[in-house]
């Protein structure tokens, strides 16, 4: 399944930024980062349960934001990306 993580991470403490260093790679191990704290990620059911795990063991409820969308149909039907795009489809052919 493709899904879509976001997260909001208050910095305003060393606490805080540890928790957005330690979010964003976990986020990393699953996908790949589209914007600063956005990240695409294709899992299966197993690799989603222990994402979000990871990821809620990271945040602090009180002062942090955790969304993720399930992403339905294929991202080349459903996502439009405007301006610079990093995003690399590890599924299909690469070339070096």
């Amino acid at each position: 399944m493709d899904i879509l993580v976001t997260y909001d991470v208050a910095t305003d403490t060393a606490a805080g930024r540890r928790r957005l260093r330690k979010v964003a790679q976990v986020c990393l191990d699953y996908g790949q980062r589209v914007q600063n704290s956005v990240f695409e990620c294709s899992v299966n059911d197993m690799q989603f349960e222990t994402l979000r795990h990871r990821l809620l063991k990271c945040i602090n409820n009180g002062e942090d934001n955790l969304r993720i969308y399930r992403l339905i149909g294929s991202k080349d039907r459903y996502v439009e990306a405007y301006g610079i795009d990093r995003y690399v489809d590890f599924r299909g052919p690469l070339v070096v």
